[in-house]
């Protein structure tokens, strides 16, 4: 996979469906645990709810963890549609729970499975989606006088700089994309030396 969407942040969204309430929190995940954690911290603040359904997709060794759980609805009407709609929108890093409190009237396994999955696509649609694509870390050494000229490098072909050390010469973190992976080994292209290049880190970005 060379790409994939996550979220900013987590949202919420509410949905009622003959009389049922349907509540849906997503989340930015980077680890199984940490959906676990989130998903725990949900069953407790809802604990009085009938059933908290769940799907995440994690990435995690570059291979991609999807799970996904009724929670005592009908088997395949809340967690599998959920986990199906997030890998419709190819969505990664990402835990979605749907809190249903019963409202007395019975769906029937197609109403559960139109609402579980709409109930996930509303709180996608309120969140701010982020492209996520292959890339580097790296770092590179250079010069005090040369600093300035790299910023602008920098700015001007989208890399990121996350980390400054002022040391006998300047060490700059850098992350950017994978097209850009052989941008600094010609040093004909750039108006500035610098004394060492090394990538340390493959990762999306």
């Amino acid at each position: 996979m060379k790409v994939y969407n996550t979220i900013e942040k987590q949202e919420t969204s509410e949905l009622v469906e003959k009389k049922s309430k349907f509540i849906a929190n997503i989340f930015y995940v980077s680890t199984t645990q940490e959906a676990e954690e989130k998903l725990e911290q949900i069953r407790k603040k809802y604990y009085d709810a009938r059933h908290n359904c769940y799907a995440y997709r994690v990435i995690e060794d570059g291979n991609i963890i999807d799970r996904s759980s009724d929670d005592g609805e009908p088997s395949g009407t809340a967690g599998a549609p959920m986990l199906n709609i997030l890998k419709k929108e190819n969505l990664c890093n990402v835990l979605v729970v749907v809190t249903r409190y019963f409202g007395g009237i019975l769906l029937g396994t197609g109403g559960l499975v139109r609402a579980y999955s709409q109930s996930t696509q509303d709180v996608i649609e309120k969140s701010v989606v982020i492209l996520k694509q292959e890339g580097y870390v790296a770092t590179l050494e250079v010069e005090y006088k040369d600093l300035e000229k790299l910023r602008y490098f920098c700015k001007k072909k989208e890399i990121k700089i996350i980390d400054i050390k002022y040391l006998e010469n300047v060490s700059v973190k850098l992350e950017f994309k994978k097209e850009e992976k052989e941008v600094f080994r010609n040093k004909e292209n750039l108006n500035f030396d610098y004394l060492n290049y090394e990538i340390i880190q493959e990762k999306f970005i």
